[in-house]
C-alpha cells in the first residue's frame, strides 16, 4: 500500500493517476477516512479560537458527514442523472477518491491565525473543489471535465447546505458559542 503522506501530496497536486490508483485500491478506504479526519481536525483547530471546543467538534463531525453526503450525492448524480456512456462506479470508489480530494484541507489549520482564517478557508475550499473535480472525473470515468464540474457543483450546494444547518444548530438550541 502506498504511503498516506505520498498519496495526500499527489492528491493535492491534482494528479489524475493518484485518483485512478485509489479508485482501484479497495483497501484505500481507511486511508481516505484518515485524510478526511486530518482535514476535519485541521478545520476544527482552525476555527477553535472563534468557536471553542464546540467548533472543534462540529468541524470534525461536519467534515465527516459532509464527506459521506458529498460522495453519496456525487455517486447518485454522476451515475443516475448525468452519466456518460463509459460511467461505471460504485459508492466505495467515490468515497475513496473524494476522501483523498480533501487533502488540501489540512491547510485549514492555518485558519487559527487571526485575520487569515477566512482567506485560508476560501482558498482551501476552491482547491478542494478542484481536487474533487479530478477525483470525480476519474472515478466516474468521465471524458468531460465539464460534466465532472457540474456534478461537483451540485454536490457542493448540498455540502454548503449541510454546513449551514450544522452551523445553525447552536442557534436553534438557544446556545451561545464562546472561545
Amino acid at each position: 500500500m502506498a504511503s498516506l503522506a505520498d498519496r495526500m501530496i499527489r492528491a493535492a497536486r491534482l494528479e489524475p493517476a493518484l485518483y485512478e490508483e485509489v479508485e482501484a485500491d479497495q483497501d484505500a478506504l481507511p486511508q481516505a477516512m484518515i485524510v478526511v479526519l486530518l482535514s476535519s481536525a485541521a478545520a476544527g483547530i482552525g476555527t477553535s479560537l472563534h468557536m471553542g471546543f464546540f467548533g472543534l467538534l462540529m468541524g470534525a463531525f461536519g467534515a465527516l458527514l459532509g464527506w459521506f453526503l458529498w460522495a453519496f450525492t456525487t455517486y447518485f448524480i454522476g451515475t443516475k442523472i448525468l452519466p456518460e456512456e463509459s460511467t461505471d462506479a460504485d459508492l466505495g470508489q467515490l468515497l475513496r477518491t473524494i476522501g483523498f480530494s480533501t487533502s488540501p484541507g489540512v491547510l485549514r489549520v492555518f485558519g487559527i491565525i487571526p485575520g487569515l482564517g477566512a482567506i485560508v478557508n476560501l482558498a482551501v475550499f476552491f482547491w478542494t473543489l478542484a481536487a474533487m473535480v479530478v477525483a470525480v472525473r476519474q472515478a466516474l470515468d468521465y471524458k468531460s471535465t465539464g460534466r465532472a464540474i457540474g456534478v461537483c457543483l451540485l454536490g457542493a450546494l448540498l455540502y454548503i447546505a449541510v454546513f449551514g444547518l450544522i452551523a445553525a444548530i447552536p442557534v436553534m438550541l438557544g446556545m451561545t458559542v464562546s472561545g
